[in-house]
């Protein structure tokens, strides 16, 4: 076991304080801190606590005593999951991310293309697919997730009485479906600048028109909108927002965003656990390279609800595990009471593979089978290996909350087959 120092990524949108507070750190930092990254991911692993090396040096050294032999098999000797911490004051772009298959086709294209890794225009910076799950860590964790239904959307842009509205009235009233939405987010995203300049401060006069009335029908929706068109106002993101679902988030829950998922965290602080990749198809809300033909060609035009975002939840004693399809992570949020009066004060694991634990409050105490011990504080993470699967976590504080990201236990074995065959069976271990 290995207690690991997550690396941070300073991008513009991220927080001064929350990710600095989850360390102990003062506040306000010198730069936004938007997320921390607990992995082996090439472009910024994990440091191993009192040591010099990192946790990809140390996988790549020896993979099958790192991850065991049937992940380092299945994933190509890399850990297939990346955990990060989220600290958003400011929106993310609106993104989606990729199918393995077309991860796997978009990489080669653009290495046959000549791409250097580092090209702003390069949609692929590798093979892998990235499905992941957000659970939030506050109560105010807010998203724009999946296409809503379109009989819906259909009432919000009614509401605005923008004219300038109306061709896409037409399109979605006409065709209530996923050819509805693509028809209408394709000719907004391409519409001229002259005509985003233009429609876009009519969308955002109209939205502030219906809030003034006191509806209360779309009111979330619309002062995400306001806030974007204010951060971005010539940009077709805004409008494109006006399609998807509007989620407030409660800490503990979960949203699990598959391939092709169109999405922009707003704000607010979150733990993620992913398929270890860095494919990002943006679709607005970004001065970064939209890639228009290839965004149409991975987004999934389907419209979701907001219960279908969220993911089943199974408890098991003081764990509860987070159920998705994806076979590369399961995560689980394990609540610890160090009195051991209203939860218990310990728990433990005897499951092969590779886990990594990520606390967000209090401290946590971890012993092994051959007594080795350590102790990991709030914003740190322990990394286990597949010869650590047996260990007991104590509290130690009054109260600690925890993260547990490891390999479904039936994924290694077919891992290929579902990156091929987009097997959705729910693999909770």
């Amino acid at each position: 076991m290995k207690v690991l120092t997550g690396m941070i990524r300073p991008y513009a949108w991220g927080s001064r304080t929350a990710i600095a507070e989850l360390q102990g750190r003062p506040t306000p930092s010198a730069h936004p801190e938007a997320e921390l990254w607990f992995g082996a991911h090439p472009a910024s692993p994990a440091r191993l606590e009192g040591e010099t090396g990192d946790l990809l040096s140390m996988i790549d050294a020896d993979p099958v005593a790192a991850l065991g032999e049937p992940t380092a098999r299945a994933y190509e000797a890399r850990l297939p999951f990346l955990v990060k911490i989220l600290a958003a004051d400011e929106a993310l772009s609106l993104q989606a991310h990729p199918s393995a298959e077309q991860a796997r086709v978009g990489f080669d294209a653009e290495n046959r293309a000549g791409l250097a890794a580092d090209d702003p225009r390069r949609n692929y910076r590798d093979s892998w697919h990235k499905p992941e799950i957000v659970v939030a860590l506050d109560d105010d964790f807010e998203a724009l997730a999946g296409f809503r239904d379109p009989a819906e959307t259909v009432e919000l842009l009614r509401s605005l009485q923008v004219p300038g509205l109306d061709s896409a009235l037409g399109m979605l009233a006409g065709s209530p479906d996923a050819d509805g939405l693509r028809a209408v987010f394709t000719t907004w995203l391409t519409l001229p600048e002259r005509v985003i300049t233009e429609l876009v401060p009519e969308v955002l006069n109209g939205a502030v028109a219906v809030l003034g009335r006191g509806e209360t029908r779309f009111a979330d929706e619309l002062r995400a909108v306001l806030e974007l068109g204010e951060a971005y106002p010539n940009d077709p993101g805004v409008l494109a927002a006006l399609l998807l679902n509007f989620l407030r988030m409660r800490a503990g829950e979960a949203i699990y965003l598959p391939a092709g998922n169109l999405h922009a965290y707003l704000r607010g602080t979150a733990i993620e656990a992913m398929a270890n990749s860095d494919n990002v198809l943006r679709g607005g809300l970004t001065p970064k390279h939209i890639d228009v033909p290839e965004l149409l060609r991975v987004l999934d035009f389907r419209p979701v609800s907001r219960g279908t975002l969220m993911p089943a939840v199974r408890s098991v004693g003081a764990e509860r595990v987070y159920l998705t399809p994806a076979p590369e992570f399961l995560l689980s949020r394990i609540e610890l009471d160090g009195t051991g009066l209203r939860l218990p004060s310990s728990v433990s694991f005897d499951m092969p593979g590779p886990q990594i634990l990520t606390v967000t409050s209090g401290r946590i105490e971890v012993t092994g089978a051959d007594g080795e011990r350590a102790v990991v504080d709030r914003g740190e993470a322990l990394w286990l290996s597949d010869a650590d699967s047996d260990v007991s976590v104590h509290a130690a504080s009054a109260h600690a909350i925890f993260f547990r990201s490891r390999v479904p236990l039936e994924a290694p074995d077919r891992a290929a087959a579902n990156a091929v065959n987009g097997d959705t069976e729910l693999t909770g271990g």
